[in-house]
């Protein structure tokens, strides 16, 4: 038969899977094809492709991970690659399927009759399995590979699995096992340990916004960047939840020339405007119960769930605390939001911003389950703010050892302390908290605090080997001591010895001296075997 007869005297192009007349979504229409366009899981498709030109195929492969980020389609695509001939019919396997050749497009197309898909999800039984070990006895009609793709494998019966086992682990040559799973963990350890796992991770939110960005170019769509970021962000690493909130998108935007717009996703998937949340996150930190009530109902007028508020005040939480820890702005992030994240980092302590984390999460909770969402978020929001009045733990538990009252009005302050002068170094203020019943921690500033310079009401020392929790008692019980507002500063500065260490080289010089003495050396030449073990310091004698 000629070559023109076979269609083969022009290079063969892909068949277009959207060539139809009828529209289809954007997560089906943009599934990827190659692997060169399937985002994110490039470790993966590197250890596919040595697999497959090393000749060292497994039988059985386990694709895991959350929804949306390429499971079924990478599957697929691993039978195209296994089952691949070619534009001129006499390729092998390869990380590069051609997309071109009759297994290529039945496969795409869904219609290989030896490419078999099941949804465990509708066919969980031992039954529907005894028919794949069955029908995986007998050779592929056309293709090199007999393969089963089953989908969210995790859903077959225990029998199910049991029955899947042995040939699992001895099938026969022509044939592969596909499976997909988002809950792993639910998959018997006796199946894991048959098969080749991959992890497929979420996809991160930059790449995301630009493939998104692609698909609108494509689609002839115009897109403002801040409201792809915001998609991206909505999908959480997932290709498919992200093309689908897209296609709502495009469509909200209208038919005639419409953008899509950041305001207009915002609007549409019920997120809270950002300029808003630090607004109210400042007016929640301040203590600003009225201003902090109104803008939450502000927001929750324009329709946005109050899960969703706090959701972002957690969020804005979050950051603060990269941002204390001097982790690098989040990319795209729009300078205003960055100084106000690093004013706040500077203004919270660690304890606070913990505080703030469990409120707000307990919160969220907590409106997730309410009759009355709204109000139990206020409700949320109003313990928030309360509750940054309160003392730190430690303090709290420093005022119940000392008998002072917790609630009600408060007993008045001591005026010994209040008029207490500054101490001259930090020997007299380590010697002040011995004497306050503070023996433990005086004991640890000794060994472990290096100081710089002391001078009310700061004493600043050095950050080298001083434990976080040391540093927070230390500063409370320089405030519960002298009766003031003393602020402990923590600097890179290498700092003074600490006083053990000063102690130390104030002895072995002591120690130096009285050996040089005359009375001494000349008792030391006389009894060689003689040690020095004390000495009075006032009279220098042994």
């Amino acid at each position: 038969m000629s070559e023109s007869l076979l269609g083969l005297d022009e290079p063969p192009q892909p068949r277009d899977p959207n060539a139809s007349g009828v529209y289809r979504v954007l997560a089906r229409k943009y599934r990827p094809q190659t692997f060169a366009e399937l985002i994110g899981q490039d470790a993966m498709v590197q250890t596919l492709g040595n697999a497959i030109r090393r000749d060292r195929l497994a039988h059985a492969f386990l694709l895991t991970g959350v929804r949306g980020v390429g499971k079924t389609s990478t599957a697929r695509l691993i039978a195209k690659a296994l089952n691949c001939i070619g534009p001129d019919g006499q390729g092998g396997p390869t990380i590069d399927p051609c997309g071109v050749c009759e297994p290529c497009r039945a496969i795409a197309e869904g219609r290989h009759i030896d490419v078999i898909e099941m949804d465990a999800a509708s066919h969980t039984g031992v039954d529907d399995v005894r028919e794949i070990i069955d029908a995986s006895r007998y050779a592929a009609v056309s293709a090199r590979y007999k393969i089963y793709i089953i989908d969210e494998v995790h859903m077959l019966s225990k029998n199910a699995f049991n029955a899947l086992l042995k040939t699992l682990e001895e099938p026969p040559g022509h044939v592969k096992f596909l499976f997909a799973t988002t809950e792993v963990q639910k998959v018997p350890v006796t199946v894991l340990s048959r098969c080749q796992r991959f992890d497929l991770r979420r996809i991160p939110a930059e790449k995301l916004a630009a493939h998104f960005a692609e698909v609108s170019e494509k689609e002839g769509a115009e897109a403002e960047p801040e409201a792809l970021a915001m998609i991206a962000r909505a999908a959480e690493g997932s290709a498919r939840d992200g093309l689908s909130i897209l296609d709502q998108a495009i469509a909200h935007a209208g038919i005639e020339g419409g953008a899509v717009t950041a305001e207009a996703v915002r609007h549409m998937l019920g997120l809270s405007d950002r300029n808003a949340i630090r607004s109210l996150f400042g007016r929640v930190i301040a203590g600003d119960a009225p201003g902090a009530l109104q803008g939450l109902r502000d927001q929750y007028d324009m329709g946005v769930d109050p899960q969703a508020v706090l959701k972002s005040l957690l969020e804005t939480v979050h950051r603060v605390t990269l941002s204390k820890l001097g982790n690098e702005a989040v990319p795209g992030q729009a300078a205003e939001e960055t100084a106000a994240l690093s004013e706040w980092a500077a203004q919270l302590g660690f304890p606070a911003l913990h505080r703030l984390w469990q409120l707000l999460l307990k919160g969220h909770d907590e409106v997730a389950r309410a009759a009355l969402p709204i109000e139990a978020c206020e409700m949320a929001l109003l313990r928030v703010i309360h509750a940054s009045t309160l003392p730190d733990p430690g303090e709290l538990a420093r005022k119940i050892a000392d008998g002072a009252p917790i609630g009600g009005a408060p007993a008045p302050a001591p005026a010994a302390p209040a008029e207490a002068p500054a101490p001259r170094d930090l020997a007299e203020l380590v010697q002040r908290l011995a004497d306050a019943n503070e023996a433990h921690l005086a004991a640890r500033v000794r060994n472990l605090v290096r100081p710089i310079r002391l001078e009310e009401p700061v004493v600043e020392v050095s950050s080298r080997g001083l434990p976080a929790d040391l540093v927070r008692d230390f500063e409370t019980a320089l405030r519960h001591v002298l009766g003031k507002r003393w602020s402990l500063r923590v600097s890179d500065a290498p700092g003074q010895p600490t006083l053990n260490e000063a102690l130390a080289a104030l002895e072995a010089q002591e120690r130096e001296s009285v050996l040089k003495s005359p009375m001494v050396a000349a008792a030391m030449e006389a009894f060689p075997d003689a040690e020095l073990i004390g000495w009075n310091r006032d009279r220098r004698q042994a």
